[in-house]
């Protein structure tokens, strides 16, 4: 299966479907994600405070693809941000991961109140002068964080991965970012355990078209121009889940998942606090 691509601000090419890594670890992890690759993921989505960073490495040598084949991402903690740390941030992750460059590089929340995110976006755009990093990108900023790295560096991020799903399809935020030049990618897409799959309306949509509700909701998000990074480490929904370019939501359809009642995240990018 052969996922297509988005050209992000950088220049350089990533799947609009990756797989999240989040949240296994050692073998299990390792295994998982090489039913993953097997399945045509390219994207892997990891983090520092994943704890996992190893284990997608052992699955990136024991794949057998070419590295310049997969698309690697990976997130700096909010206890590294700030100069100099940064930079150790990074190369401690390239060294779990045994590479030598990410294909992004995110800032995993801004930390407002903390207030060293812009400094640390700054070193990134050192390190990305420098090749370790392929595209600079952030992860759950609002757009006044955004402007914020922008004013500093001149560079706008490539990503914004965000909390978007059914229950918070968050249609003014992610309006407001794409609008910068930015892809949102969608974090927790499926909101596992929360009951969106089983929504009567998603489930119709789904029996009719012969997929499953997950798969109404991923095609949903990239019909939005949204990218996702779902997670399972069940091979059959892992098909399932990059198995989205064979069919297409009608207008009816998508205002089906847009009725989804909305509920505010709980980890709001304003005041949020994770290190």
């Amino acid at each position: 299966m052969k996922i297509p691509t988005v050209t992000l601000n950088s220049g350089h090419e990533m799947p609009v479907v990756g797989y999240g890594t989040y949240p296994l670890q050692g073998r299990p992890a390792t295994e998982a994600i090489l039913a993953a690759i097997a399945s045509g993921y390219r994207l892997l989505d990891t983090a520092a405070s994943y704890g996992n960073e190893d284990a997608v490495g052992a699955a990136v040598r024991e794949s057998g693809l070419d590295r310049a084949d997969l698309f690697i991402t990976t997130k700096l903690r909010g206890a590294d941000q700030g100069r100099g740390s940064t930079r150790a941030a990074l190369e401690a992750s390239l060294e779990r991961l045994g590479l030598d460059h990410v294909d992004l590089y995110l800032i995993h929340w801004p930390l407002p109140a903390v207030g060293r995110y812009v400094d640390s976006y700054a070193e990134m755009a050192e390190l990305h002068r420098e090749g370790l990093i392929r595209s600079l990108g952030v992860s759950n900023f609002l757009p006044e964080h955004i402007d914020a790295v922008v004013a500093a560096t001149g560079i706008v991020p490539a990503v914004d991965q965000l909390q978007v799903s059914p229950s918070h399809a968050r249609a003014e935020l992610v309006g407001a970012v794409q609008g910068k030049g930015t892809v949102v990618q969608a974090w927790s897409p499926l909101e596992r355990n929360t009951g969106v799959l089983e929504d009567p309306g998603i489930v119709a949509v789904a029996d009719r078209l012969g997929v499953t509700p997950a798969q109404v909701v991923l095609r949903w998000l990239l019909q939005r121009q949204v990218t996702v990074v779902p997670h399972s480490s069940n091979p059959s929904r892992q098909r399932a889940n990059a198995d989205l370019f064979g069919f297409e939501l009608s207008a009816a359809d998508l205002a089906v998942v847009d009725s989804v009642a909305q509920v505010p995240v709980k980890q709001d990018p304003a005041t949020w606090e994770e290190f």
